[in-house]
Formats: structure tokens, C-alpha cells, sequence
């Protein structure tokens, strides 16, 4: 049986729309976003992304300035190299 790929994420945040009302960052579930200590256009600090995000879209879904962009591609899981007798 081939095994079920694994979904592989990443968002674009628009950081100038980024009020740094901070819901994203307990309803991301991979733990991949935290506030930056920089300002953005309009005075405030802004969310930025790590390495992790499945696309879940949690962030997507949360935000009320619809910040994120939400992009998710399979990316599928190595087979094993081992024969069965």
C-alpha cells in the first residue's frame, strides 16, 4: 500500500495590513509564527513565519484583516528501500 503523502505549507503575510492583534499565533497549530519587534508602515509590530507550516490555514482563517495567503503542495513520503521476502 503506498503510503499518504505528507501536506507541505508556507503563507505570504502582507505585513503592511498586520495590525498585531496576535489571534494567529495560538491558532497556528505548528507553533511556526510569532510577532516581529519591527514596525510596519502603519505603526505596528507584525507577524512573521518559520520553518514548519503545514498550510493548515488556521492563520488564514482567524485573521480579520485576511493577512495570509495560504499555499500548500503534497510533497510525498520516501518509499522504503527494503524488499519483503
Amino acid at each position: 500500500m503506498p503510503a499518504a503523502p505528507t501536506i507541505q505549507g508556507s503563507v505570504s503575510i502582507d505585513i503592511n495590513k498586520c495590525k498585531g492583534c496576535e489571534l494567529c499565533i495560538p491558532a497556528c497549530p505548528a507553533g511556526v509564527l510569532r510577532m516581529t519587534p519591527e514596525f510596519n508602515a502603519k505603526g505596528y509590530h507584525y507577524v512573521e513565519l518559520f520553518d514548519g507550516c503545514t498550510g493548515c490555514e488556521m492563520c488564514y482563517l482567524i485573521c480579520p484583516d485576511y493577512v495570509f495567503e495560504v499555499y500548500r503542495r503534497p510533497q510525498e513520503r520516501k518509499r522504503s528501500t527494503r524488499h519483503s521476502a
